[in-house]
């Protein structure tokens, strides 16, 4: 007689991988920490972006540096999901003088 298998019920396959909040969530913007943070986390959105080879080529130079000089075993979208952060943090710091504007201003 062949032998079942156990397999994991929904709640184990379902179950939430968030850290748990000890309070209600807050509204508006996340705080730039939030987003520098987000890590190996799954994400509920998704955007294409299309890139030039040259910028595709730099940002895997990038993850390659990083890991052989840094330590740090990242994928390209935890970089470009960092980058984001720090640009966005800059941008509500700096407003007019973030380095945002600054190089959309100058396309």
């Amino acid at each position: 007689m062949p032998r079942r298998v156990g397999l994991p019920g929904a709640a184990e396959l379902f179950r939430s991988t968030a850290p748990a909040e000890d309070g209600p969530a807050e509204t508006g913007s996340a705080a730039p920490e939030q987003a520098l943070a987000s890590g190996r986390v799954k994400h509920d959105e998704k955007i294409t972006v299309y890139v030039s080879s040259a910028e595709l080529l730099a940002l895997e130079h990038a993850r390659l540096r990083l890991r052989a000089e840094h330590g740090l075993a990242v994928d390209r979208g935890r970089i470009v999901r960092t980058a984001i952060g720090l640009i966005m943090a800059d941008f509500e710091a700096e407003g007019d003088e973030s380095g945002l504007v600054r190089a959309l201003a100058e396309q």
